[in-house]
């Protein structure tokens, strides 16, 4: 797949407010400093598009990026960012949780894990809750320049055999990099083949 165009739609702290379903979307989610707005600005070939920043947790709405006028990927606020006060985070988790579980055109969630790190209690809690409720999702192992091949894959094995306690098998994953480009046409890939399959959902209310 090329991407010819990416723009930014619209950024929302409410469910009701969102673009209409009736493309595409992709959930791009992880942990707070994962890489997501640089695997995002790498996919799409933006720099600037998703606003990258040092500071973890910067992301706290759901923002909406239209691709080639067709389908969307959404950036959503990271997880288990500890700076934020009880009551904003549990917020968020409603949030997030809502929009996950009622998006009625959202294919699969992206869920963004850092490849140099054994396997996290909070991603691997994630994962259970996405498959507790039905919801598609594949891994996407970052930052993977950052250490040798061989580690990246004793670490990609551990998380697998992690959710293999839970899940009957693991979900597809790859393996990127957003400084080298690794990742980048296998993951455009997988998205246009779901997106071959997409219908527009009809909207009950």
């Amino acid at each position: 797949m090329i991407i010819k165009s990416a723009e930014f739609i619209c950024s929302n702290s409410q469910i009701s407010k969102l673009p209409p379903p009736v493309m595409a979307e992709y959930a791009f989610i992880g942990r707070s400093n994962v890489g997501k707005s640089s695997l995002i600005n790498m996919l799409t070939g933006k720099k600037g598009l998703a606003k990258t920043s040092q500071t973890p947790g910067k992301t706290q709405l759901i923002n909406h990026f239209l691709i080639n006028d067709s389908w969307y990927i959404v950036d959503l606020p990271g997880y288990g960012y500890a700076r934020v006060s009880k009551n904003k985070k549990a917020d968020w988790d409603k949030f997030i949780h809502t929009y996950l579980d009622k998006r009625e055109s959202l294919q699969c969630v992206m869920v963004l894990i850092d490849s140099r790190l054994e396997p996290q209690k909070i991603d691997l809690e994630f994962c259970n809750w996405l498959g507790e409720k039905g919801l598609s999702f594949v891994l996407i192992f970052t930052k993977a320049d950052k250490q040798s091949a061989t580690k990246t894959d004793q670490n990609v094995a551990k998380f697998r055999k992690a959710l293999l306690a839970t899940f009957e098998e693991a979900p597809m994953h790859f393996v990127t990099s957003s400084e080298t480009q690794l990742g980048h046409d296998e993951v455009l890939s997988f998205i246009d083949e779901v997106n071959q399959q997409f219908i527009i959902p009809v909207i009950n209310h």
